[in-house]
């Protein structure tokens, strides 16, 4: 397949805007608005802009679209910057809001007004809506579209000094009330609000809407191409328009692509925000969510994520990705990557019976098999260890091949032990098993050449850390609906499972964001919130296990 048949069809159009001298450099931007925190479907959008740049050698800017001061916060802006921070796109000092503009859109505003293409309204916004007609009636004519372009300035200027309570009045374009799409039909420019914004404080009462803004925004920062999805489509006539009216001398070319949506996932910020208010989850970065503050706190890395995004690629048409391909891409990153340790999550202690008591000894144990360049560790092993639970069954069906009496399996880096019991509470609750060890095999290997067909893993009793390890499923099937009948969230009562394992030594002093594959366990990191010195917290990454094939690639 050649460079040109693998080009997507934006880097296409891009590829024929500077073939044609439309522009000779390319500039994108990703342009959030702070009113929540950023998802992995913001992930595609910042990677591709700040890609395109980088392909093309040209600019990549972070823009703030606040023109919205009920819903947006500062906090909500830091979150943005840090995740557009960890994700690898640097805006260097390119970093800009919307409401830096602010003096230039009213004054684009006023020249709208001037050109006789803007003219204050007194309707509400349910008259707006009932003059605005359907798909399939035309609209009315607003009763105030006919006031002189003196009346208009003069009710402009008002609105801005605060003479109009909210709602009282409106700015809206005059294009065309019988178009056949609905956002051309003289859309609202401008509205009152007279909301304190979290950078421009209470220097406006009036703020611009974003179909008016967004364009002047991208036209007053030269931005070339103007990458947003695919709902923004019917809009573009109004973002060419404003661009036209306003006579920009190099506007700038809205190119729509379809959104990333995954399976079994929560993105909405509204279904978000419930799930924080409610207190069902410990906010915006709850390990459950796939906001990308929540995909960091669990573990999942940038490099895992861009993976994805290339994975999903870029197309005109809406698909849905199988959660289980991010699971993929986090497995692929990080199994090279990452030591190798042993936890136990539901441990049961073993005792071997013929070690020495009182005695203990250092055993050597790769970290990664995979890869040898991660060195060897340590870990003590004694005559008291933990293991897993269900490594032990009294009566074990066919083909089990771990501890049953009379059964010998291996201890993992260790030696050969044979079971030979367990002992059990009054409730008859396993609390013991018991063994004996060959010493010869020290290593997990036999002298005498006799297989094992089971090898378990263990953590020394005496020296074992103990830690909360949480365990994660989707908290919300939303094939099944995020509401049900009643109204109530469509929770997953499993979502979250919180288990005190134990785990080697050298886990002790883990530090936040660090990541391990426990054996047989999955991929963990350690939670940046709740960990404390010498007390981990681990969050579960990714079982080991997939349900996802990688497509095999056509020649």
């Amino acid at each position: 397949m050649s460079e040109a048949e693998s080009r997507n069809f934006i880097e296409q159009m891009i590829d024929k805007d500077l073939a044609e001298g439309v522009y000779d450099t390319v500039h994108t931007r990703f342009p959030p608005e702070p009113n929540g925190y950023l998802h992995i479907g913001h992930a595609k959008s910042i990677l591709l802009n700040y890609g395109l740049a980088q392909k093309y050698g040209g600019k990549f800017n972070v823009r703030f679209d606040d023109t919205n001061p009920t819903k947006e916060k500062e906090e909500f802006v830091e979150s943005i910057k840090a995740d557009v921070a960890w994700l690898g796109a640097d805006w260097e000092d390119r970093l800009f809001f919307a409401s830096d503009y602010f003096d230039e859109m009213y004054e684009g505003a006023v020249k709208l007004i001037q050109k006789g293409k803007a003219y204050v309204s007194d309707l509400s916004a349910d008259e707006i809506r009932e003059y605005r007609g359907t798909l399939t009636e035309a609209g009315k004519e607003d009763p105030y579209a006919g006031r002189s372009v003196e009346e208009n300035l003069k009710l402009f200027e008002e609105m801005k000094d605060g003479k109009y309570a909210d709602g009282e009045k409106v700015l809206r374009a005059r294009i065309d009330m019988a178009s056949p799409n609905i956002n051309m039909r003289d859309p609202v420019i401008y509205r009152v609000a007279h909301i304190p914004h979290h950078n421009t404080g209470d220097k406006w009462c009036i703020y611009p809407m974003y179909d008016f803004a967004h364009p002047i925004e991208d036209a007053i920062e030269g931005i070339t191409h103007s990458i947003c999805t695919l709902e923004f489509e019917d809009h573009r006539p109004l973002y060419d328009w404003v661009v036209r009216e306003l006579e920009y001398p190099h506007p700038p070319k809205q190119i729509e692509f379809a959104k990333m949506y995954l399976t079994n996932v929560v993105t909405g910020k509204r279904y978000i925000k419930k799930l924080v208010e409610d207190g069902i989850v410990d906010g915006w970065d709850d390990p459950r969510l796939v906001s990308i503050a929540a995909l960091k706190r669990r573990g999942f890395t940038p490099e895992s994520i861009r993976m994805f995004v290339e994975l999903c690629g870029v197309s005109k048409a809406n698909s849905s990705a199988d959660y289980a391909m991010l699971e993929y891409c986090i497995r692929e990153d990080l199994k090279l990557k990452r030591p190798r340790m042993m936890a136990v999550l539901d441990p049961v202690k073993l005792i071997i019976d013929n070690y020495p008591e009182g005695e203990s000894e250092f055993l050597e144990a790769p970290n990664n098999l995979e890869n040898e360049a991660l060195g060897r560790r340590r870990i003590p092993f004694g005559r008291e260890l933990y293991i897993e639970r269900e490594d032990f069954l009294e009566e074990p069906p066919k083909k089990y091949f771990r501890m049953f009496p009379g059964n010998e399996v291996r201890l993992m880096n260790a030696y050969f032990v044979k079971c030979t019991g367990c002992v059990k509470d009054e409730n008859g609750v396993i609390t013991e098993v018991h063994c004996t060890y060959d010493p010869a095999s020290k290593g997990g290997n036999s002298p005498d050449g006799r297989k094992v067909k089971g090898t378990i893993h263990w953590v020394p009793a005496k020296e074992a850390v103990k830690a909360a390890v949480r365990l994660y499923e989707n908290i919300i099937d939303e094939e099944s609906g995020v509401y049900n009948e009643d109204g109530s969230l469509n929770l997953n009562p499993n979502s979250l499972t919180i288990r005190e394992a134990y785990l080697e030594p050298a886990l002790a002093d883990a530090k936040a964001y660090e990541s391990f594959q426990f054996v047989r366990n999955g991929f963990f990191c350690v939670d940046c919130k709740d960990s404390k010195e010498g007390a981990p917290v681990f969050n579960r990454i990714v079982s080991l296990k997939s349900s996802f094939v990688l497509p095999k690639k056509e020649d």
